[in-house]
């Protein structure tokens, strides 16, 4: 049977769901600190397509389409919850589940981090597993997609004094509520006298940084990069001007004594650490200026004092929330410097959670400089990343976890409910801890705690940090809890779902029958992008510790740095080869051949194999090309959606579209196919294919992606593939050859023109401008592009200009191209435009040295083409509209300077046969 991914999918409503409301999965993947998000829209999407049917009849298909479509475009809590209750469209999607999958359908992710895929199956009432090799990932997903479903109604009230709120249906609210509020007393209690309250309140946090010891006088500094802590702010009808607030340091080099002054306005010095440049601080990186004799230290030298273990925090800066909620800077009174010291020291009398110590001792792993930046500074083990007193902290904040979790379990409580109020009393510790490291930046203009993950999934280091206090401000517990609370709400008013089963084990074995599900549906790691249980680990070393009373098997691990095992994780570890780590390319090659392979197995015969899969890097896609082939996974469709931002930019391999596949099981006894054969049923297929995207209104550029299914679908009935020469040809070839049908039947002529006479160079530069006219897109957009026109990166750098943020087509005036009768048409065009300023006799001579003739009907059809498809106020659009206004005085101007020179040619030849003569 033909499923419904296999012929369509709502590539449209998936991309505008992706970005806002109920589904981009804002909400569900604020619940828990993982690293990849799969947008709601698309894991339903997934899933239904994967499930449903592709009728025979036209009108049974319009009406599937529509009730998807119907599901997916509910923008609002209400609407989603009405449409999971009782519309029309979810009767018909859940009549046609029923006849197409009698005995129920069965839902399999094997890679399903905190279980969005699993939990949007349960939502539509099928069964569905989920999988995850990472113990940490395993809890997230069943505060997802398992535990806010189950019924625990039955169970004995909490024992301690209600905070929350049993409402009708919301008992798991309630008490999740109630047991948070607890820990949060007791937590407070517990380092109030750490914490010291000044003017009566509790501070909103304090300013730290780093010391080293002058290479040149001796004296210890701090290193500060930022002496802002308030920008100004003018005045209006409620509130006065605001001069902000800033500091320095105060340096007394006879004592070596220095403090923080914070003062109004503008910052008054320079930082001690400050960018490099063409100054006397030149060098690689930021260095390091001690403020008692201005020496200047390399970044290269202040990183090995860091690393050989010379550091040493101060603290620097206090903040307080003003009564109109201002933040309001002050140096530290000598009660709370006190405190300081007090806190290093209960932290080593701080009681071990069982085997584990308070402060956590694992040792980070060898290869980790890029993913925990701070092992560069000496730092050896997980507690390292924190300051004795924020170690204290969360020790405390584990302790109460424990320690209530106790009295539920005494107070007769079933140990599953109290592992899940426990695991979101963990889930609001693990959003603290993300501002409660060193790498914890103050930034100024947002007035808030940073988060350690700037850097995609590297935790960050730095010299200068901001720690949290106990006051009720942003990243309080009172304020974590209130999140979590409102957040598990938001997930259960989306409707009932059938609860998830979400386990801990590898893709590579998974512990199934053969032919056992419906579906598998999944989002695999891709590559490199994501080092999963090292960028976790912090968190997974302090989840053992608060979640010891409640499920003490968390903490078991074969790893012997007592971190999460890493022997068969499926990535490639960046900054690993160095250190020898095994997570290399050959390893991810083998191990994510070996979970397509075992997907394959468990899926029924007539089910399919769905994969959300995206990257920038062709080398990346054709090997996870390679991988499904040899797993015996044939595709057999793709669809692609805009489903991400593009995090840190457009010119990077991050991904902004990711691509839905779907699979089939390969048939066995595959023959041998010949390229000539293949690429004439490819293109004959796509070309067919294309009527069906064009009636589903699918984009230009979502036809490329979608050309793959086809393509991969005929190649994968067969072996291998050779050419004429008996060479086997790679998958990406066909790909390829898909894509350009794609573009040669969506352009087929330009003007009146045949596509097909038109040199390649030519061709992808209409292709561009028809895809992307002068937008900045993202550069792997332009790899993409070179390999279905078989031209290179460095051929096309001329038509396509690169920075930072990604790349777009070139303006003439960007251009210097030299033009001769070997020049495209593309390149002629662009030199026109260039030389219109110098008027007709300027373009004509363009056209002289193209060896063209002034009604060249490629060149001028070309123009025409560019100037449809460019905004009006395009300055080449410009220049063509009007090098077609005096088209005819450029004909004569071509024509005119074509017979000059045709005589000065002859004149010059005669000249030669005389001198050789004489």
């Amino acid at each position: 049977m033909t499923r419904m991914i296999e012929r369509w999918f709502p590539c449209t409503e998936v991309s505008d769901a992706s970005m806002v409301g109920w589904g981009s999965g804002n909400t569900e993947s604020s619940l828990w600190v993982w690293f990849a998000k799969r947008p709601t829209a698309q894991a339903k999407a997934a899933v239904l397509t994967s499930l449903l049917p592709w009728p025979e009849d036209k009108a049974e298909q319009r009406k599937l389409q529509d009730a998807v479509r119907e599901v997916l475009t509910a923008n609002t809590p209400a609407r989603v919850r009405a449409a999971n209750m009782m519309g029309g469209a979810v009767s018909t999607i859940r009549a046609a589940l029923q006849a197409t999958h009698p005995e129920g359908a069965r839902v399999l992710d094997p890679f399903s981090g905190r279980a969005m895929i699993p939990l949007e199956a349960g939502r539509l009432g099928v069964h569905a597993e989920g999988i995850d090799y990472s113990p940490f990932a395993v809890l997230g997903g069943s505060l997802l997609a398992d535990i806010p479903f189950q019924n625990w109604t039955d169970e004995p009230p909490l024992p301690f004094r209600s905070g929350g709120q049993d409402q009708a249906g919301g008992r798991l609210e309630g008490d999740v509520e109630t047991f948070l509020n607890e820990v949060g007393r007791r937590f407070i209690e517990s380092m109030a006298d750490f914490y010291p309250k000044h003017s009566g309140a509790y501070p909103w946090g304090y300013l730290w940084a780093s010391t080293l010891p002058c290479q040149e006088c001796g004296h210890r500094f701090p290193l500060v990069g930022e002496l802002r802590l308030r920008l100004p702010r003018s005045a209006t009808r409620t509130r006065p001007e605001d001069p902000g607030q800033s500091f320095f340091i105060d340096a007394d080099p006879s004592t070596g004594d220095f403090r923080a002054v914070v003062h109004e306005g503008e910052p008054k010095g320079t930082p001690t650490r400050v960018f490099t440049g063409r100054s006397k601080y030149a060098s690689a990186g930021r260095v390091a200026v001690c403020p008692f004799c201005e020496h200047v230290h390399s970044k290269a030298v202040h990183t090995r004092l860091s690393a050989e273990g010379l550091r040493h925090d101060v603290l620097l800066v206090a903040a307080d929330i003003a009564e109109d909620g201002t933040k309001v800077f002050r140096e530290p009174t000598e009660q709370e410097r006190e405190a300081v010291q007090r806190a290093e020291q209960a932290l080593t009398k701080e009681p071990t959670f069982g085997p584990l110590s308070a402060r956590p001792d694992e040792r980070i792993p060898a290869g980790n400089t890029w993913i925990i930046q701070s092992v560069n500074y000496g730092d050896e083990t997980y507690g390292d990343l924190l300051t004795p007193r924020q170690n204290l902290t969360l020790a405390s904040l584990a302790r109460a976890i424990n320690d209530a979790a106790q009295e539920c379990l005494e107070a007769s409580l079933a140990p599953a409910y109290v592992r899940a109020l426990s695991g979101f009393a963990t889930a609001a510790m693990m959003r603290k801890i993300r501002r409660s490291t060193r790498g914890s930046r103050l930034e100024v203009a947002a007035q808030k705690v940073g988060d350690v993950f700037v850097a995609q999934a590297a935790i960050l280091h730095s010299y200068d940090w901001f720690e949290s206090g106990l006051s009720e401000g942003p990243g309080s517990w009172a304020s974590l809890a209130k999140k979590t609370v409102s957040t598990l709400q938001n997930v259960r008013k989306r409707g009932a779902a059938r609860p998830a089963e979400i386990h801990r084990g590898s893709a590579t074995m998974l512990p199934h029958r053969d032919r056992s599900f419906s579906a598998v549906v999944t989002d695999p790691p891709y590559d490199d992008m994501i080092n999963y249980s090292d960028s976790s680990d912090l968190f997974y070393v302090w989840a053992k510790r608060s979640m010891f009373t409640a499920d003490s098997s968390l903490a078991m691990t074969m790893h012997p740095d007592g971190v999460q095992e890493k022997d068969e994780e499926i990535v490639v570890k960046r900054g690993g080869s160095q250190a020898g780590d095994h997570r290399t390319l050959a390893h991810y090659d083998t191990m994510i051949c070996r979970a397509y392979r075992e997907m394959r197995r468990v899926v029924a015969e007539d089910g399919v194999v769905t994969i959300v899969f995206g990257h920038g890097d062709v080398e990346v896609w054709e090997r996870m090309l390679r991988a499904l082939h040899e797993a015996g996974l044939v595709i057999t469709a793709s669809w692609p959606a805009k489903t991400e931002a593009g995090g840190a930019g457009a010119g990077a391999l991050n991904i902004v579209t990711t691509v839905t596949m779907a699979c089939r099981p390969a048939k066995p006894d595959r023959g041998r196919g010949d390229l000539m054969a293949v690429e004439s049923r490819i293109k004959e297929t796509i070309r067919d294919r294309m009527r069906l995207w064009e009636s589903s209104d699918l984009a230009r550029d979502d036809m490329m992606m979608a050309a793959v299914g086809p393509a991969m679908e005929i190649a994968g009935q067969y072996e291998s593939i050779s050419d004429n020469t008996g060479k086997p040809v790679e998958l990406l070839t066909l790909l390829a050859t898909a894509q350009k049908a794609v573009q040669e039947v969506a352009l087929n002529r330009i003007d009146s023109v045949p596509l097909e006479l038109f040199d390649e160079r030519t061709k992808f530069a209409l292709w561009w401008i028809d895809l992307h006219q002068r937008r900045q897109v993202a550069k792997s957009e332009l790899r993409w592009q070179g390999l279905r026109s078989g031209l290179s990166l460095a051929e096309l750098k001329t038509l396509v200009k690169q920075d930072k943020k990604g790349c777009r087509f070139v303006l003439s005036s960007q251009v210097s191209p030299v033009i001769d009768d070997k020049s495209a048409v593309i390149d002629i065009a662009l030199a026109m435009a260039k030389a219109w300023k110098g008027g007709a006799d300027d373009v004509a001579e363009v056209l002289v040295a193209a060896g063209r003739e002034g009604d060249d009907e490629q060149l001028w059809a070309t123009i025409m083409f560019l100037i449809e498809k460019l905004p009006e106020a395009d300055p080449d659009a410009l220049a063509w509209t009007a090098l077609v206004r005096v088209r005819r005085p450029i004909e004569s101007a071509t024509h005119s300077a074509h017979e000059t020179r045709t005589a000065e040619s002859r004149h010059t030849q005669r000249e030669d046969m005389q001198s050789r003569l004489f």
